[in-house]
């Protein structure tokens, strides 16, 4: 469409903020004067239907909003058509909002008549903020000259093909560069190369596809994923693809290989450039990706170019070995969730012999239709936890990796070599774990590689590691729960503490004994006693009995209701270590060195979620350790059927020891509160 005028060396409003996303889709065609823009948009009505498009050819409308017509624009000062191209985008914008269908336009971006330095810039300000796309028809300067010798409707100067040529790679680049700042996403379309038919996808696509719909086509794909097989997974891991599967980048790779930067004509891989620019790695940035795929490589010779990529990939020995392990367990589910191109990765599995029992997300072109994003990536995690109910490891290697590590159960972050890696991701990783208590672990692939961060941040596996494999094959079992509920000495033991007249040092008192109880009659079932020497009071050696490596236990007070508990049970074990903990970093390394059993202890057990942090932070810190909890009273859902019940179920080695339980779920507050009432500040709170 004809537009502002401004000459080349100059961009209207580069700074201009990118707008938001509109339901709006204004399409512009473009091309220097005899492309073939009004041949083609005939072509277009004919074949795109009528009730999804409008067809707009820009000088007409020009000529509509100008009194007096073309003949008067032409005679115009350049301010006034600079408003009256923008009054043309206003109106044609109104329309498409009015009636809901896609705009297409075709006009012009710079006139630039043959001997003058430069061309004149017409595209407005307004042009850039009602166009969500832009397509330049891209045919040969050689052809441009003969269509506009041939033309016989349109009388248009004798221009030299060098002069055409050099007025399209300058008409072309602008626009790509212009567009990439206002958030436009753009592509060139080959006449030569690529028929109307592919156009006419092109085009339906930009009117059907949104962030919105890409997101529901993606949840589709993932339900599609759980719809395969008879048993339905209960595990599933997620692996990002490029430098996670394997160390190369399939994206870099793809484009290195093309024929035009093996030639020397593109000294860069195009993406780089795109996702550190304004759009960075959002929706409308991805898409803009697909499209410079499309651009660079037919639909002929897509395939045949991923399969020369994925033959330089080697997937690391200890992800494939994991991979062909899982085959055996029909309730785990492998699936790759790729920001890169699906093609590629899709080739590499097949090669190593799974064939489509892998199913790779991803995108890279159209027909995939979708892209995936940082955002989709974590969006994906919850979507299977919440709506599929199965327990999600995540493994990725870079900060678009961070929310779909952060919203899975376990988080693996696959550490590449230090030159070849993401070196953004230390920061963001160090950021996300101190300011929200992420705790992932790190694989180190291969082996020689530098770890990151530290591994009391980062704490380091291997994948084949047995307390990984473990934790990865094991089927979630029925928690282990031991209550005192119906015990008649545990009804009069749980007296006092449900009596509102007892608080302060009579009820401490009060927790103290149910600490010692529980301690003596059930910690020991479970873990057991030992016999050590004791001097008998008649003077002669016999057998004292103790817990279970008592010297290697530690009793861990969840402060502060849980601690005049956990002084019961340490008067049960006094041989154990005591510790303190108002949070899990409390627990340090350090205190996990020796021990061999674990103690947690708290007043109440409601929803469960501060207990599973702690026995999430242990865990991490030290995978074999027994861990007791030893609470007064115990929410039966938590245990039972709620999500974190669901997640206590995967540790072994874990048991719940409670005085009663209660189906009752209440969180007290003030004077209700236990911590309240056990230290007399019920007043204060």
């Amino acid at each position: 469409m004809q537009s502002t005028g401004i000459h080349a060396s100059g961009v209207a409003n580069e700074e201009h903020e990118i707008s938001l996303a509109v339901e709006t889709v204004i399409i512009g065609l473009y091309g220097i004067p005899g492309s073939g823009k009004s041949f083609l948009l005939e072509v277009l009505k004919r074949g795109l239907d009528k009730t999804c498009f409008d067809f707009y050819d820009g000088s007409q409308v020009i000529a509509a909003v100008t009194p007096g017509g073309l003949e008067a624009f032409h005679s115009s000062s350049e301010e006034c058509k600079l408003r009256y191209r923008e009054c043309a985008i206003k109106k044609i914008s109104e329309k498409a909002c009015q009636s809901g269908k896609a705009a297409i336009v075709a006009g012009h971006a710079m006139l630039w008549t043959e001997g003058e330095e430069s061309g004149q810039w017409v595209c407005t300000s307004a042009d850039l903020h009602f166009y969500t796309h832009i397509v330049y028809l891209n045919v040969s300067a050689e052809a441009i000259a003969d269509f506009r010798r041939e033309d016989r409707e349109k009388s248009r100067p004798d221009v030299s093909v060098a002069h055409l040529s050099k007025w399209q790679r300058a008409e072309m680049g602008k626009l790509r560069h212009v567009c990439r700042i206002h958030g436009i996403l753009f592509t060139s379309f080959s006449l030569g190369r690529d028929d109307s038919r592919k156009m006419i996808s092109l085009l339906e696509d930009f009117h059907r596809h949104s962030e919105d719909l890409n997101m529901r086509l993606a949840k589709q794909q993932i339900d599609n994923v759980f719809a395969v097989g008879s048993q339905r997974p209960e595990t599933v891991l997620l692996l990002d693809a490029d430098k996670t599967l394997a160390p190369q980048d399939g994206g870099n790779l793809f484009w290195r290989e093309l024929p035009q930067c093996l030639a020397g004509k593109l000294t860069s891989c195009p993406l780089k450039d795109l996702f550190a620019g304004p759009l960075k790695y959002s929706y409308r940035s991805f898409r803009q990706a697909t499209l410079l795929c499309e651009e660079a490589v037919s639909d002929g010779q897509y395939a045949q170019h991923c399969e020369k990529v994925a033959d330089v990939i080697e997937m690391h020995h200890e992800v494939l070995n994991i991979l062909r392990l899982i085959e055996g367990h029909p309730h785990i589910r492998a699936i790759v969730l790729t920001c890169g191109i699906r093609a590629i990765w899709e080739k590499v599995l097949e090669r190593e012999g799974f064939e489509r029992r892998i199913p790779v997300i991803g995108g890279g072109r159209l027909l995939d239709g979708i892209v995936v994003t940082p955002t989709l990536k974590e969006e994906l995690v919850k979507h299977i936890r919440k709506n599929h109910g199965a327990y999600v490891w995540a493994f990725g290697d870079s900060p678009l990796d961070l929310g779909m590590l952060k919203a899975a159960h376990q988080a693996v972050v696959i550490t590449g070599e230090e030159p070849h890696r993401s070196h953004s991701m230390d920061d963001a990783l160090a950021a996300l774990i101190e300011e929200n208590g992420f705790k992932p672990r790190q694989v180190i692939l291969p082996a020689h590689a530098t770890p990151r961060l530290d591994s009391s941040r980062l704490p380091l596996i291997q994948l084949s590691d047995k307390f990984i494999m473990d934790e990865i094959f094991l089927r979630p079992n029925k928690l282990h729960v031991i209550d005192a509920t119906s015990r008649p000495s545990a009804k009069l033991l749980m007296t006092p503490m449900r009596d509102a007249a007892v608080s302060g040092v009579a009820l401490q008192e009060a927790h103290s004994r149910v600490g010692w109880y529980l301690a003596t009659e059930c910690c020991t079932d479970i873990i057991g006693v030992e016999i050590f020497p004791i001097r008998h009071v008649q003077g002669h050696p016999t057998d004292g009995h103790r817990l279970l490596h008592e010297r290697n236990t530690l009793i861990v007070a969840l402060m502060r209701g849980g601690a005049p508990m956990a002084l019961g049970v340490s008067r049960a074990f006094p041989t154990a270590t005591f510790l303190h903990a108002r949070a899990p970093q409390d627990i340090s390394p350090e205190c996990l060195a020796s021990v061999r059993t674990i103690i947690l202890v708290d007043s109440v057990v409601n929803s469960g979620k501060s207990v599973l942090k702690f026995v999430q932070h242990i865990r991490r810190h030290k995978a074999t350790v027994r861990i007791l909890v030893v609470a007064g009273v115990v929410q039966s859902q938590s245990v039972t059927s709620s999500p974190i019940a669901q997640e206590f179920r995967r540790f072994h080695g874990l048991s719940f020891i409670t005085l009663r339980l209660s189906e009752n779920s209440f969180i007290g507050s003030g004077g209700t509160d236990t911590g309240n009432r056990l230290f007399n500040t019920t007043s204060r709170m």
